[in-house]
């Protein structure tokens, strides 16, 4: 089948490619001509592991293809999917839908024949409402059935979430459409992948809801490991004990500084502003957006009492992980983007590594950027750990120890034991756990 991408950012590059894998002839089609011809050479704008060779495999059997005019590929199109940004509008937090309603204005414009118009970027329930209307108002003769096809991408392992998702969700009430859709996702059923039909708007708040509930999640064992701090409890091991409920299940149990991201962060804004829009707020949801900030601005306070109590001044401290998660150069709403600024207002000089944190350099004033953890670790009077890369898994303590100016410690991820810290010489903070 012939597709159409519009937008070339994390979801529609990774969902392009992959749909290219499976046989498909995918065009991305992307406003910016310099990321285009980036692609075009073999350069990648985002880090996702897989993602390169991927990319480079389908363009030279000649299924993908990128391009900033988008005539051609839509006219070609069986489907064509739109995949830009949604970002939280500023000053209300809905979701910003100017990107998404150009792409339906300019698709409706282009398509030529029966075109199923699938919506990929995270939208709010009546969005695909929304753009049927600009369809029908800018070529009402335009045969064209929307349908909401929301994505299920962890950044660092979004190619495996692609061809071996837990389920595929697809919103629409076209028989036709429903025959395009299941072609497109035909490799899936080899897997036995579940395939959910449903109504659109039922679609859409399918994402939202699932985002909300893992957030939810999050910032409730988050809290949890804030209790077990104040009994002498284990968060690691309550967290092992009810994960192992079938009812609640294990994955996102991992106490830390708060979730951050492209997803969690917008979403969760963007659902509360929906459910006061139509008179059903979300209490549950609406705390966990202010517990989540809350505890990002917290974890700061836990590195100086680790340190000093509240004067930094004249300290160093070393920062290990800048992305919100290991795996993904991403920095939007990363926890080291609280935590580093108030270090910093706290009088500390801070010095960092992250082996993808190219963007934290923008984002980030006044830091020394380094190039390993152990330049880092060197005349640091505390090391900090925030984003639990693989690398900084298997430190050698020994050295560290020796470069930094004093053996302190703050583990935000939990990746070390605190018995063999403290046998190792460290003054040892980490979250959640006893004695420390």
């Amino acid at each position: 089948m012939h597709v159409a991408m519009i937008g070339t950012g994390y979801v529609g590059l990774v969902s392009g490619a992959c749909f290219a894998d499976f046989g498909h002839i995918v065009t991305c089609i992307d406003k910016d001509a310099g990321k285009i011809e980036r692609l075009k050479s073999g350069g990648i704008p985002i880090y996702e592991p897989g993602l390169d060779k991927l990319v480079a495999q389908n363009v030279q059997a000649g299924r993908l293809f990128f391009d900033t005019d988008a005539a051609e590929a839509v006219k070609k199109a069986d489907a064509v999917f739109i995949a830009v940004g949604t970002p939280s509008r500023r000053g209300d937090g809905h979701a910003d839908l100017s990107y998404v309603h150009a792409a339906a204005e300019e698709v409706a414009k282009l398509v030529d024949g029966f075109t199923v118009l699938v919506t990929k970027s995270t939208v709010p329930v009546g969005t695909g409402d929304e753009i049927e209307a600009i369809v029908k108002r800018v070529r009402p003769e335009a045969d064209v059935a929307v349908v909401s096809n929301p994505e299920f991408l962890r950044e660092g392992a979004a190619i495996e979430d692609f061809k071996r998702p837990d389920r595929v969700v697809v919103g629409t009430d076209d028989d036709r459409a429903r025959e395009v859709m299941r072609e497109l996702y035909r490799p899936l059923y080899l897997n036995e992948t579940p395939i959910l039909f449903t109504g659109r708007r039922t679609s859409e708040l399918i994402k939202y809801a699932a985002n909300a509930f893992l957030a939810m999640k999050i910032t409730f064992i988050n809290e949890v490991a804030d209790l077990c701090e104040a009994v002498g409890a284990d968060v690691q091991q309550v967290a092992r004990g009810i994960g192992l409920d079938n009812r609640i299940g294990g994955k996102f149990l991992h106490a830390g500084p708060g979730y951050g991201g492209s997803c969690f962060p917008k979403d969760t804004l963007a659902l509360v502003q929906t459910a006061r829009q139509y008179g059903a707020p979300i209490d549950l949801v609406e705390t966990t957006v202010k517990v989540n900030d809350e505890r990002k601005k917290a974890m700061a306070q836990k590195v100086i009492r680790a340190v000093d109590g509240q004067d930094l001044s004249g300290r160093t401290i070393g920062v290990l992980g800048l992305t919100f998660k290991p795996n993904t150069d991403d920095m939007r709403d990363a926890p080291s983007l609280d935590i580093v600024p108030a270090l910093q207002a706290a009088g500390a000089k801070v010095q960092a590594f992250d082996p993808e944190g190219h963007e934290a350099r923008q984002m980030l004033a006044d830091v020394d950027f380094k190039d390993s953890p152990y330049d880092v670790a060197e005349g640091a009077d505390a090391l900090v750990i925030i984003t639990e890369w693989d690398q900084f898994r298997a430190l050698d303590l020994d050295r560290i120890k020796l470069l930094m100016k004093r053996p302190v410690m703050v583990d935000l991820r939990n990746i070390y034991k605190p018995d063999d810290m403290k046998a190792r010489g460290f003054a040892y903070t980490s979250v959640g756990r006893p004695g420390v």
